[in-house]
């Protein structure tokens, strides 16, 4: 006679260091609005609540991006996250972000945790050995659940060197099935479920190419999926992020089958109230002086400042701006970040500075042919848009201004743009041009010649912006138009 078990699996995804409430795009009527939400206060009063309405039924997992993004999670390397993250009865996690403060600093905080980072696909450059444990397997009402970790696979191909020094990234899908035929056939698992950074069009390729995964767990793409998509029999969900979203998924298992399934994105709102004990770890975190530092308004906006859209954004907009009259150069580069919460129209505080560059750094300028400035931005374009999904690397299309672009999403790579402007002029594929940049995920160290730091910092290029034209406003420029 089969038997029938029950499992609750809880997702927590893209959290970027944002502990506290704050303010998140949401959908109202067909349009975009903002509405506080999010902290980790709430997300431990649900996650309590689904272990009490569901005894030895729950597992938690943490897709990663977890602890860099904001001021507070980076002002000691995400040290100060640790008590708040082992409050919350996590069972495993797998990395992206993470590696900006290192291998090494990340692996002695792993150390910390009371709980395994699993990634299959992080190796020491100098053994050829796995950094990280590949999987772990957990017992939760008389099942064995076999999980295995894949960290973002683009650390060391797209990021700065110091993120990846000492180790080496794969894409994780030739290592994976012999970890399933492992877990199934020695380890006599009952269920396997993939905890995944690669970024949801990578996971729903893996998902249809290997067989034997039960569940697959998503992140890095911030998709806030309200249904869960099956592939190959894999049950895969994605849950936001910011720690706004947490995903709830309820699986009936019968002959160590998910006979069925229900799902549900919850948005974590003010209706839900703090849990008093990890309230108290977030707001012992920060001294005086930073939070008074922190509460310092710079200026206004008139605008929300988001970066809500793949192509262009008015958070990045604005942040270009003022990196172009700190630098008098005559273009501007950032990096596609996914990750910064919404600022709403009226005060700008120095918290919402480090919301949209929480790393601070420099700016950088260089001089860049014409002909570079049209490859490095198809090579863009193919990251983001490659008709591959394990070819689509990093985050959205790269910041810029200064410059129009017309392209075709479904032309081939290197194909893609049929019309290139500087400041309204054809592009010049034999002029250079001075541009600036923050960090190589601006400008890649290949490209452009006579590279150098400036003394002003992205954030002081934001202060004394503010400074000059407050309040604010920031459109969308039309940059970068598909056509």
């Amino acid at each position: 006679m089969s038997q029938e078990r029950h499992l609750t699996i809880l997702q927590l995804n893209d959290s970027h260091g944002y502990l506290n409430p704050h303010h998140e795009v949401l959908w109202k009527s067909g349009r975009p609005t903002t509405k506080k939400v999010g902290g980790f206060a709430r997300l431990a009063t649900l996650l309590g609540q689904f272990e009490v309405d569901h005894p030895n039924q729950v597992l938690t997992f943490d897709n990663g991006d977890t602890i860099h993004g904001t001021y507070t999670a980076m002002k000691d390397n995400g040290n100060a996250m640790i008590p708040i993250l082992n409050a919350l009865a996590i069972d495993a996690m797998t990395a992206h972000w993470e590696f900006a403060y290192g291998p090494a600093e990340f692996q002695a905080i792993t150390h910390k945790l009371n709980y395994p980072m699993l990634a299959i696909n992080c190796y020491s450059k100098d053994t050829k050995t796995l950094i990280f444990s590949p999987g772990t397997i957990i017992e939760r009402n008389g099942l064995h659940i076999g999980v295995v970790g894949i960290c973002a696979n683009h650390i060391d191909k797209t990021m700065p060197p110091s993120f990846s020094e000492g180790v080496y990234f794969t894409l994780g899908n030739e290592e994976l099935p012999d970890y399933i035929t492992h877990l199934r056939e020695k380890e006599r698992v009952d269920l396997v479920l993939v905890l995944s950074h690669l970024g949801y069009p990578h996971d729903l390729k893996l998902a249809s190419e290997i067989d034997g995964i039960d569940i697959l767990l998503s992140g890095h793409t911030h998709n806030r999926l309200y249904q869960p998509v099956v592939v190959n029999r894999a049950v895969i969900i994605q849950s936001g992020s910011h720690a706004s979203f947490l995903g709830k998924l309820d699986l009936k298992i019968v002959n160590n089958r998910v006979k069925t399934f229900q799902h549900k994105l919850h948005t974590i709102e003010e209706v839900t109230p703090p849990n008093p004990a990890v309230e108290d770890m977030v707001s012992r975190i920060l001294s005086t002086s930073e939070q008074s530092m922190l509460n310092t308004v710079v200026g206004q906006t008139r605008s929300t400042l988001s970066r809500w859209r793949s192509l262009e954004s008015t958070m990045d907009n604005l942040l270009l701006q003022a990196c172009f009259d700190a630098s008098g150069a005559e273009l501007a580069f950032s990096n596609g970040y996914r990750f910064g919460a919404p600022i709403p129209p009226g005060d700008v505080t120095m918290d919402d500075l480090y919301n949209i560059i929480p790393h601070n750094p420099p700016i950088s300028i260089c001089d860049i042919k014409g002909e570079q400035l049209w490859q490095m931005m198809e090579d863009n374009l193919e990251n983001t848009f490659s008709r591959d999904p394990y070819r689509q690397q990093g985050g959205y299309v790269k910041r810029c201004l200064g410059l129009n672009i017309y392209f075709k999403i479904e032309n081939p790579y290197r194909k893609r743009i049929l019309d290139f402007f500087i400041e309204g002029h054809p592009l010049n594929p034999a002029k250079m041009y001075r541009a600036c940049f923050l960090t190589i995920q601006g400008i890649p160290a290949h490209y452009g010649t006579n590279r150098r730091d400036l003394k002003v910092t992205a954030i002081d290029a934001l202060k004394q912006y503010f400074s000059k034209h407050s309040p604010v406003s920031s459109t969308l420029k039309g940059t970068i138009i598909p056509i």
